[in-house]
């Protein structure tokens, strides 16, 4: 019988090249494999001998094949079949299929699934699926899990694998009865199996609040059994004088908001309090949260110690970098920044490390490179996380550990109301910034239907004319026969022809490798790229003062928090910026999230009113949550479930201890837990 942590070659179907795609999504081993959820699901309809459906919308029609036809539009084939719906000419459409017009036979009946739009007054089906009548037959009313979207794996690839693996392991409980029936959750194995492959919405919903339940859970235990091994350690790094925060402030063209002081006075206060302590600054996009952190390494430089700052990105570390050496001269503070990510090398990394390893007090910026084992500090005092969801907690207590009493800060650019940010923040102090800056300007904001994306292009033209940039937004990556909503590399392609030719158009998402990715990311802060056609990867790692207009396609399908984070990427400047939020669903009146979007650019009224308005339907599609990366849970959405995990985790730890006795219960926390919430 397999394992949990069994490699996933141990399945029937998968060798070495066929594990190859399934590793680029993150499936490594079994457990990976069962944890992999689907994003949605597909239903197939009651197959049609007529079209009723309106444009955009999914039917499946059963109908002859007339003729098959191929010509290029652009670099792409397109494979036309024209079908006899009645007398009615339908017109089936694919994109670079060559196999098509030998496979398809005129006059035989097929069934196509896909979606209808509308090219004239000729109806046509987009990228259908084909099936024999029989086939379809089987699949009809059926639920079928659709996966998130990577290069080289298809939704029959994992599907396949999935079955296999359901038909030869069990997953073992590790609840007790007791709180199985007090939180009337169902059994694990049988959410596991639901999750993939439900046989209606209810064991469905059933199975994703288990799963829901078990993520917060895992998440929330884990963090307090490494909290209770770690004991208070006395500050032995003070007293500090703090004086030259005063002499910054002063010196600064700008006066902070009462929110970024107040953060500040938080942390030098934890410098001279009695133990070494971590905070959580939470501050909403574009508060100001790192001259906070700037200030507060200033003092510690002050004081004879060494700062470190760690972000996700080389492009942003390389801001961070440039933005601290700016202001270290514009203040004339002599503190030395040294910067280091994964592209220094050679001799240039040789001399960094000897910098960092000398003992002179310094602000040392970087990514991932700064905790290696090669890396040593002399005299560490102070480190911050920012875009702290980026990192993991080993990974962000490795940097930690470079020194022998260091202070922790994380920065959090979403806004978390408070009560869900002290569960999922146990053991952190907790500063908020709600103001930003008063130099800023607020941002406009507008819901459009697609017919105004003309009038759209035309203020991007404006902008950039004017020196500006400009940001737009797609769900997919490319086109996909499950997922309905606009794609980068169709959209990249057609700003290209729209646009004038002078304006330089590039794309950005997910699955580019690692350098290619960090070369449009740092090619758009530059300046060198008016317009960067990209999926939600922008969401962090870059910040781009210069750009000025965002449009976000299909946003009706986004949650609350994660258009916040979207539109935070522009209005970064003194200049006015501006946020299009593109709805899609055909509907005459505006989602109440969207509207509320509209009116307010307050990310703390926004995540409350999230609360609110979110509904279990929300819980597939496109990820809402923003910050904390669980695979199924939503912190909004599922707020309840947290609290009844919170809630299970102290019952466990406080009047249950005998239960970490059990085997299954230890081998399933050790098993999963840390491999599940690596990224957290």
């Amino acid at each position: 019988m397999m394992r949990l942590n069994d490699d996933i070659t141990v399945i029937k179907g998968i060798g070495e090249k066929t594990a190859a795609p399934f590793r680029r999504a993150g499936v490594f081993c079994v457990y990976d494999l069962l944890t992999y959820f689907p994003s949605t699901y597909k239903t197939y309809p009651e197959v049609s001998a007529t079209l009723t459906a309106d444009e955009g919308a999914y039917a499946a029609v059963a109908a002859p094949i007339k003729n098959i036809s191929e010509h290029y539009a652009g670099s792409r084939l397109l494979t036309t079949a024209s079908l006899n719906l009645l007398g009615i000419t339908v017109n089936a459409v694919w994109f670079n299929q060559r196999y098509l017009k030998k496979s398809l036979k005129p006059g035989i009946r097929y069934v196509f699934f896909g979606k209808i739009s509308y090219k004239g007054k000729i109806p046509e089906i987009v990228q259908p699926q084909i099936f024999s009548l029989g086939d379809y037959e089987k699949l009809k009313g059926k639920k079928l899990p659709v996966y998130p979207k990577v290069f080289g794996l298809t939704d029959k690839m994992i599907e396949k694998a999935v079955i296999n693996v359901l038909s030869d392991i069990h997953v073992d409980e590790f609840l007790p009865d007791r709180f199985l029936e007090k939180y009337e959750m169902t059994g694990l194995d049988d959410a596991v199996r639901n999750i993939h492959f439900p046989e209606n919405d209810e064991l469905l919903a059933k199975a994703r609040r288990r799963l829901v339940f078990d993520e917060f859970f895992l998440f929330l235990l884990t963090q307090r059994l490494n909290a209770s091994e770690e004991t208070k350690v006395k500050n032995s790094l003070g007293p500090f004088d703090i004086s030259v925060s005063s002499d910054i402030k002063s010196a600064l063209p700008y006066q902070l908001t009462n929110g970024q002081e107040s953060a500040l006075e938080d942390l030098l206060s934890d410098f001279n309090g009695e133990y070494i302590t971590q905070r959580l600054i939470q501050g909403d996009v574009g508060s100001g949260k790192t001259i906070v952190a700037f200030i507060a390494m200033a003092v510690m430089a002050k004081n004879g110690y060494t700062s470190a700052i760690m972000a996700p990105t080389e492009v942003l570390a390389r801001q961070h970098y440039e933005k601290f050496s700016a202001l270290c001269k514009q203040l004339g503070l002599e503190i030395p920044c040294i910067l280091l990510t994964g592209h220094v090398k050679g001799k240039a990394r040789a001399k960094v490390l000897e910098d960092i390893a000398s003992g002179v007090p310094s602000f040392v910026i970087g990514t991932h490179a700064l905790f290696q084992e090669k890396v040593q500090f002399n005299n560490l005092g102070f480190v911050v996380t920012d875009e702290q969801h980026r990192f993991g907690v080993a990974q962000r207590n490795a940097l930690a550990k470079k020194g022998e009493n260091v202070f922790s800060a994380v920065m959090s650019a979403t806004p978390i109301p408070r009560t869900l940010a002290l569960i999922l923040y146990q053991g952190m102090n907790i500063s908020t910034i709600t103001e930003k800056p008063s130099v800023r300007k607020p941002l406009k904001n507008a819901v459009i239907d697609p017919s105004m994306r003309r009038n759209a292009y035309a203020l991007f033209v404006k902008e950039i004319r004017a020196g500006h940039q400009g940001i737009i937004i797609c769900p997919l990556v490319e086109p996909s026969e499950n997922v309905d909503g606009e794609n980068v590399e169709e959209y990249y392609e057609k700003m290209k022809q729209t646009l004038p030719p002078d304006i330089s158009v590039g794309k950005l998402y997910g699955p580019m490798p690692a350098d290619e990715k960090e070369q449009v990311m740092e090619d758009f802060a530059s300046g060198k790229t008016d317009l960067l056609i990209s999926t939600t990867v922008i969401e962090v790692g870059v910040d781009v003062p210069n750009a000025t207009v965002i449009m976000i396609e299909d946003a009706q399908k986004f949650g609350l928090a994660q258009l916040h984070q979207l539109r935070g990427r522009v209005g970064r400047g003194d200049a006015q910026a501006y946020c299009m939020f593109v709805d899609t669903s055909g509907s005459k009146n505006p989602s109440k999230r969207l509207e509320v979007l509209k009116k307010s650019n307050d990310g703390f009224y926004l995540a409350n009113a999230d609360l609110k308005m979110r509904g279990p339907g929300d819980a597939f599609g496109v990820r809402q949550s923003g910050d904390i990366s669980f695979k199924l849970a939503d912190i909004y959405n599922d707020n309840q479930l947290l609290k009844q995990a919170a809630e299970c985790v102290e019952n466990i730890l406080k009047d249950d201890p005998d239960l970490m006795s059990s085997d299954v219960f230890k081998r399933f926390i050790e098993d999963s837990a840390e491999r599940t919430y690596l990224n957290l």
